[in-house]
């Protein structure tokens, strides 16, 4: 249940009644020009305020060159230190491989591995059509013609590639074009080699990267690690799809909820050199989860387990013996030895790809640990011996009460290393220098609001995207002191658009809270909020207030970060007199562990509390009419929205929840047992915090409930038994269901058509 978001500051718009000029003695009225009126068909059609954060380009090794790629096939290679030498060149593509919407150098940038014909199939999972472009003999050929696969990986050397087809993993030679099949047993819904399954994709997939990998080359090239799922004992989740045929369409995939199987995972080492299986790792469980591959700079596996519940995690170093390979009938077990032992009484964080990172000296890692408290990076020797429980002791190489939220990489040969932290405030992100050392950090982005950085390989330069709530994205190329070498976007036609439309400043504001909760819960604080209210507030009127929220664990929506998509939503809502507001309750993100991690084993509890507090909290405004309070969400936001209208009946007059959770029981075993634990050990924690069992306590007609009913993530199963527990309840209430659609809701017009429901239940019920 994850999500993606992609982020100087203008004043308040304020309204000018008119203006008398004399000119010859005679009175003349001008009037501003009203702002324009925004309308669905600008925000879900032509997404017309929806800013854009750059092209589609790579850096090349030097650090000093760029490429940037158009619809054409033409690779434009820029100069960062001289603007006169950039230069261009066309590919000699075939008609297939025009049109590309990636493209990948290999390591000597000698080979170019394009992808075309994407098909979706899951959150990050496609099927494409892949092609190497050889820039030596300047001609590009297909990866596999026997049909799209699902993923392929170059190797570091460039000589071979690797990839997935009907669930078996195969590598090819660009030399010889020899393709070899590495398995042979992968079958749909039974075994899968070298791909997540659906839940490890949709749970353990970076949030900084394009999807959880599940087979890795080493860095040499010689040996291949994947990832070996069974899922015959996964329960399946049956889909219907309705086409326009005489009968429907089924389909089914493996979808293991709270305490069912998962699939049973492995991991198997191949060798190229010798062309045969060097072995199967030890060290996993049957119940054990395996989330990450690594490989050491000296061509050492090393295998991250993690056990069911979550709240233990391992590094575990293999030994193989590359003489010793398997045999078809046989298996050879290859010993592991444990690097890093990390616990938490809740949960252990797994969210970042960048979580673990060797040295090149072979000797150190870098591991980021909430240890203190909040989320930091830490240096480890790799030589140092463990004490008897397994526990090294690392040298914080970041310190103090904000969280680390992302980390870019190490330039070793200066002893630096990048990484964003939610500083000055958990609103803003901002991108530091470390000290592989120890030393102090530097600040490079000094501006509040939310900066993103990818830098360049020798970290020389860096793409830096700056934003805040009121400024759309400004894309820059910089050098390691921030300073800018060339402009690529400043996104001048949204800010002219956002004068034209008349958009209204998005405002910042805290709520205290005092959670009176005996044990944990027990709290006093404040949350923090964002609001849009119109421009001038007629102070003798009261204005309805609606909440959108998400609410869910580590998530955030109150951020110094432009919102190019729904932002443009919520101002058409204060074009018509709303006041639109989001609030970050607890258990939500960039505010430590304890923040954090408050909601275990109770989701959806505080959440909930804290969701009706504030709006009795805002209902108190001078502004706000207390009776006329409404909220809504996607997903977690969906469960969230249908909790507060059920536990806080008297304070929310409507509610719209799109995709929502209403049992926690009925969603995935990764996501859920990691802040729920299984039903059997907390039972109470489930039946109190499901939506189903308040569904009595509705008041009105006034709640709205839609879902895509293709969804393979939030199933179609939480709204129809939402729905059966209010008609038990003989409540009244709104549906809207969409065929063939999964957790987004999008494609031919699906977008358009929700929104168009939500305005009209907004405006009519609100």
């Amino acid at each position: 249940m994850n999500r993606i978001l992609s982020k100087y500051t203008n004043s308040r718009l304020s309204l000018i009644i008119g203006a008398v000029l004399c000119i010859a003695l005679l009175p003349v009225k001008f009037h501003a020009q009203a702002p324009k009126t925004i309308t669905l068909d600008d925000c879900f059609t032509f997404f017309k305020f929806y800013p854009q954060t750059g092209g589609n380009f790579q850096y090349l090794q030097d650090g000093a060159h760029y490429v940037e790629a158009d619809h054409d096939g033409v690779l434009h290679f820029h100069d960062l230190r001289n603007e006169q030498t950039d230069s261009s060149i066309t590919l000699k593509l075939p008609e297939k491989a025009r049109g590309f919407d990636q493209f990948e150098f290999s390591e000597d940038e000698t080979k170019l591995l394009i992808r075309t014909e994407t098909e979706p199939v899951y959150r990050h999972s496609v099927l494409a059509n892949y092609f190497v472009y050889d820039f030596k003999s300047d001609s590009a050929e297909p990866v596999f013609e026997q049909g799209k696969q699902q993923f392929v990986a170059l190797s570091p050397t460039g000589n071979h590639l690797a990839f997935v087809f009907k669930n078996n993993l195969y590598v090819k030679d660009l030399s010889t074009k020899r393709i070899l099949q590495v398995t042979r047993d992968g079958e749909p819904n039974k075994i899968i080699n070298g791909l997540p399954d659906w839940v490890y994709e949709e749970e353990f997939s970076p949030v900084d990267g394009d999807g959880m990998v599940a087979t890795r080359w080493s860095p040499d090239g010689t040996l291949l690690a994947f990832l070996r799922f069974d899922e015959t004992a996964v329960p399946e989740i049956p889909l219907t799809w309705y086409e326009g045929g005489a009968y429907p369409q089924r389909s089914t995939f493996k979808y293991p909820k709270v305490g069912e199987a998962n699939s049973t995972v492995s991991v198997h080492l191949y060798d190229l050199s010798a062309q045969g299986m060097v072995g199967k790792l030890m060290g996993l469980e049957p119940d054990d989860y395996c989330p990450r591959l690594h490989w050491t700079p000296d061509n050492q596996l090393v295998m991250t387990r993690l056990n069911r519940r979550q709240d233990t995690i391992d590094l575990l170093l293999a030994l193989p013996d590359r003489t010793i390979y398997m045999q078809e009938d046989q298996t050879n077990w290859i010993p592991t030895r444990l690097l890093l032992e990390e616990t938490d009484a809740a949960y252990v964080e797994i969210e970042s790809e960048n979580k673990l990172v060797f040295l090149k000296d072979t000797f150190h890692f870098l591991w980021m640990s909430e240890r203190s408290g909040w989320q930091h990076i830490y240096k480890y020797d790799m030589s140092a011996p463990p004490s008897a429980e397994g526990i090294r002791s690392g040298l914080p190489l970041t310190k103090g009460k904000f969280d680390v939220t992302n980390f870019y990489g190490v330039d070793e040969k200066n002893g630096k290393f990048y990484f964003q932290a939610a500083t000055p405030t958990p609103l803003d992100r901002q991108i530091w220098e470390g000290d592989l050392n120890g030393g102090d950090a530097r600040l490079l982005t000094p501006p509040s609001g939310t900066h993103e950085a990818a830098f360049s390989p020798t970290f020389d330069y860096f793409t830096h995207i700056w934003s805040d709530a009121n400024t759309p994205p400004v894309v820059n190329i910089c050098d390691r002191n921030d300073d800018t070498l060339r402009v690529l976007n400043k996104n001048d036609r949204v800010r002219k658009l956002r004068k034209d439309y008349g958009f209204v400043q998005k405002e910042f504001f805290q709520i205290p809270i005092k959670s009176a909760a005996p044990g944990r819960g027990g709290w006093e604080g404040f949350l923090n909020g964002w609001m849009l209210r119109p421009a001038v507030l007629d102070t003798l009127k009261k204005y309805p207030v609606l909440f959108d929220n998400y609410g869910g664990p580590n998530s955030q929506t109150v951020q110094n970060q432009y919102d190019g998509y729904m932002g443009s939503w919520h101002q058409m809502l204060v074009q018509k007199g709303y006041i639109v507001v989001s609030v970050d309750n607890r258990g939500t993100g960039a505010r430590g562990r304890d923040f954090r991690k408050c909601t275990q084993l109770q989701l959806g509890k505080l959440e909930t509390e804290d969701q009706i507090a504030a709006a009795r909290y805002l209902g108190s405004q001078p502004w706000a009419d207390p009776n006329r309070i409404g909220i809504w969400g996607w997903s977690f936001g969906g469960y969230l929205s249908t909790s507060c209208i059920l536990k806080g009946a008297d304070v929310f007059k409507m509610a719209m929840a799109v995709a929502p959770v209403v049992n926690w029981k009925w969603y995935d075993s990764v996501y859920t047992e990691r802040y729920m634990h299984t039903t059997a050990d907390n039972a109470k924690g489930y039946e109190d915090n499901s939506p189903l069992n308040f569904a009595d306590r509705l008041r009105g007609d006034n709640y709205l409930i839609c879902h895509g009913m293709s969804d393979d993530n939030v199933h179609w199963q939480q709204t129809v038994e939402m729905i059966n527990a209010l008609i038990k309840a003989n409540k009244q209430f709104e549906t809207y269901y969409y065929p063939n659609r999964n957790h987004g809701i999008y494609g031919e017009n699906a977008t358009k058509h929700l929104f168009t429901k939500l305005t009209n239940f907004v405006l009519k019920k609100l």
